[in-house]
């Protein structure tokens, strides 16, 4: 039986997972940082990763625990 790191590791799963974190951070980071950002004073470099970083563990644990779950329990 496979485990949940191993699902995350997938290559579908780690695709998929960039691709929505990508577009969930770049989302938040315009919400939580766009005036800094157009007024071109400091942003938060940290809160910037961390905006790009829940947003693929959530999409890639998410992605893992669907396909661990047997179909029959959904």
């Amino acid at each position: 039986m496979r485990t949940l790191f191993q699902a995350d590791c997938s290559g579908k799963i780690v695709k998929n997972s960039l691709r929505i974190a990508l577009m969930v951070g770049s989302i938040l980071n315009l919400v939580n940082q766009g005036s800094a950002i157009l007024a071109g004073t400091g942003i938060s470099w940290i809160h910037m990763a961390l905006n790009y970083v829940v947003p693929y563990c959530v999409a890639s644990y998410s992605a893992s625990k669907n396909e661990l779950t047997p179909r029959g329990n959904q």
